[in-house]
């Protein structure tokens, strides 16, 4: 299934479309089940959900919080009151900032208690079978299918914490893996795997900035690259996978883009 590209030419207009793409499939997800199972990621996503959630009252009012349960595509091995914590984005962008008589979603984390070492770092103190164990009961939490997983696109075409080349691009046993040697700090972290990408019913990219450029470029236009997202772009699974970019993102990339 080839993915939908929508580009805008201004930051708050791609916000405000994953803000109504998530509606949507909220909406849709209500319906089904009862209940609306997303993933996010960090980076600069927890800026876009606040335009898009917090900021924008005519998506506010649509968004049901008491039926959301929110998961996180990735997490760094860190306390979750910690700068790298994609829990701690999340937490200072979105739940901080809900009107005080708003309900509250279902907010999943790590076990901190769990955790060991120094702030995800590797070596002294690091217990890799903490670590296992953490992404163990994670992915015990975990639903059957995601309703949404949101992601990131990093500048070397890693999403989730899967890197170019690594092991875990190749992970199958695990729904959450740990792993001990990202390339970005800080190296220890866990992550969903591909078995969870590929069951759910919709996956949304958020990359924005010239930046990323090259990166899409390769992603869009090159049929031997293996770069994690790319890999991620193109799953044949029946997952319905969109990109929301700014137009400085996608500039010199060949490719079809549209509104949302």
């Amino acid at each position: 299934m080839t993915a939908t590209v929508f580009a805008y030419s201004e930051s708050a207009d791609v916000a405000n479309a994953v803000g109504k793409y998530i509606v949507s499939h909220q909406k849709e997800a209500l319906k089904a089940h009862g209940s609306f199972n997303i993933a996010i990621s960090g980076g600069s996503l927890g800026k876009v959900l606040k335009k898009a959630l917090i900021d924008n009252a005519e998506i506010a009012k649509e968004v049901e919080w008491a039926n959301w349960n929110v998961y996180f595509s990735d997490e760094r091995l860190v306390p979750l009151d910690h700068d790298d914590s994609n829990y701690g984005l999340f937490n200072e962008m979105v739940l901080k900032n809900l009107p005080a008589n708003s309900a509250k979603p279902n907010v999943h984390t790590i076990d901190e208690s769990l955790l060991t070492g120094k702030d995800g770092q590797a070596g002294e103190g690091a217990d890799q079978k903490k670590d296992d164990e953490i992404a163990h009961k994670y992915a015990a939490t975990l639903p059957d299918k995601f309703d949404v997983i949101l992601l990131g696109c990093g500048p070397d075409g890693h999403t989730c914490s899967l890197f170019p080349g690594h092991k875990l691009l190749s992970e199958r046993a695990s729904l959450v893996a740990s792993i001990s040697d990202s390339p970005k700090p800080p190296p220890r972290r866990i992550t969903i795997t591909f078995p969870v990408l590929e069951k759910a019913t919709s996956i949304a990219f958020v990359a924005e900035g010239s930046g990323k450029a090259p990166i899409l470029k390769e992603i869009f236009t090159d049929p031997a690259s293996k770069l994690p997202s790319k890999l991620v772009s193109e799953l044949t699974t029946g997952v319905d996978v969109n990109w929301f970019v700014d137009s400085s993102a996608v500039d010199g990339v060949n490719i079809r883009t549209s509104k949302y």
